[in-house]
């Protein structure tokens, strides 16, 4: 399935408490749950005003199907191409 990084416009997002994460994540697992598609949310990382997302499923319409069932925004879907890092720079090519 391919990974998607959703991008989340949420002000206050990285001063969220640990109640409210957990609230959020209850809520999304739920979500997931009855999509009745293969998904899986892999992690999010909270910069700034942004939530950060990467979500693995069988296209972007389930992406947002799962931000709208969860009440969730989901301002920017983009499907990940390639993955690289401080690593790559040893790849053979």
């Amino acid at each position: 399935m391919p990974k998607f990084i959703v991008e989340r416009n949420i002000p206050g997002a990285e001063k969220l408490t640990g109640e409210e994460l957990c609230g959020i994540s209850k809520k999304s697992n739920a979500v997931v749950d009855g999509l009745g598609v293969p998904y899986v949310w892999h992690h999010t990382y909270a910069a700034g005003d942004k939530l950060y997302c990467v979500h693995e499923a069988d296209s972007a319409d389930a992406i947002y199907r799962h931000a709208k069932e969860g009440g969730f925004p989901a301002d920017l879907v983009a499907e990940i191409k390639s993955t690289f890092g401080p690593e790559t720079a040893n790849a053979a090519t």
